[in-house]
């Protein structure tokens, strides 16, 4: 049995609709201006630069009209969106160190059982961060780096900078702008040149609180000559009222490189989907995007494909 159908059986019964006791370090209040922007990255100890670039999200954000052109979005209300919710005070290297109530969530969608079966790697973000990110260690000790996005910056700060923003940049749609201004949690990969990583990493995306924004951001970069299948997971409850996800996938395939990324996004009925991919593919390179949109209220989502040099290659298949 492949991986994609291993990851992808049984996905289509909404049995991830439960919920679990709200039990937070933090909780920013309701709506968006510059205060909750500075905040976010005041709790995250971010550098100046990213600072700057946050606000200049906002700014920009602010700038541009609501789209008309795509789904109804006339209903969703920011200003009922919590933009910022903090799980735990620091990410787990082990299953161990995850808190009991959020492992718990996650022992009942069998991440830790996948872990251990079919996948080279695993990060599970719960509302606004990254709670566990683990990599196999044979990969580890050749280089393969597999962090959440936040750690990427502290510990890699100069490859971090040489790509983020730069492939979907801040002026590129108004909800990219908004991800560039609240971006919390998601994954940054680092393959290097001729490394073949044959089993899928994956990260999963879990919002339990109502009226909740989730904004993960993740860059992936592929060396030259290498390989590699990033897999996304999305659920969360059932709610009266709406919450939202706009998240945004920077990749760079270099010359020779393959990379795959599949989603599987199974959002409850109640969840705006709104999310910005792109892979930059230089030459005799390939990008396969598998995109699987089985629930949210409305999903408009913008993967696509730069192909920069010859023989570049790219694939989009989008099921909904």
């Amino acid at each position: 049995m492949s991986s994609d159908t291993q990851i992808l059986k049984g996905v289509g019964d909404y049995k991830w609709g439960f919920r679990d006791p709200e039990n937070l370090v933090f909780k920013a209040r309701k709506g968006l201006d510059r205060e909750i922007v500075e905040q976010i990255s005041f709790m995250k100890g971010e550098p100046e630069w990213m600072l700057d670039f946050r606000l200049k999200g906002l700014e920009h954000f602010n700038k541009r009209a609501m789209p008309t052109w795509g789904g109804d979005l006339s209903q969703l209300d920011l200003d009922e969106i919590y933009f910022y919710a903090k799980p735990t005070d620091k990410e787990g290297q082990s299953w161990d160190d995850v808190p009991d109530t959020i492992k718990e969530t996650f022992d009942r969608l069998g991440i830790p059982e996948a872990e251990q079966k079919f996948l080279s790697g695993v990060g599970a973000q719960y509302e606004s961060e990254m709670v566990y990110h683990n990599i196999k260690e044979h990969l580890a000790s050749q280089g393969v780096i597999f962090i959440s996005i936040e750690n990427g910056l502290k510990e890699y700060p100069e490859l971090f900078k040489e790509y983020f923003g730069k492939i979907i940049p801040i002026e590129d749609n108004k909800f990219a702008a908004l991800n560039s201004a609240v971006w919390s949690g998601g994954s940054f990969v680092y393959i290097p040149p001729g490394i073949k990583v044959d089993l899928p990493m994956q990260a999963y995306f879990r919002i339990n609180t109502a009226e909740l924004g989730q904004f993960e951001r993740t860059l992936i970069i592929i060396d030259e000559g290498a390989q590699a299948h990033y897999v996304e997971g999305c659920t969360a409850p059932i709610y009266s009222t709406d919450s939202f996800h706009s998240g945004v996938i920077e990749i760079v395939v270099k010359k020779g490189g393959r990379m795959r990324y599949t989603t599987i996004q199974n959002w409850s009925t109640n969840m705006y989907n709104l999310v910005t991919q792109r892979a930059l593919v230089h030459e005799n390179a390939t990008m396969e995007w598998v995109d699987a949109n089985l629930g949210s209220k409305l999903t408009m989502k913008y993967p696509s494909c730069y192909l920069l040099g010859d023989n570049a290659h790219g694939e989009i298949l989008s099921m909904a």
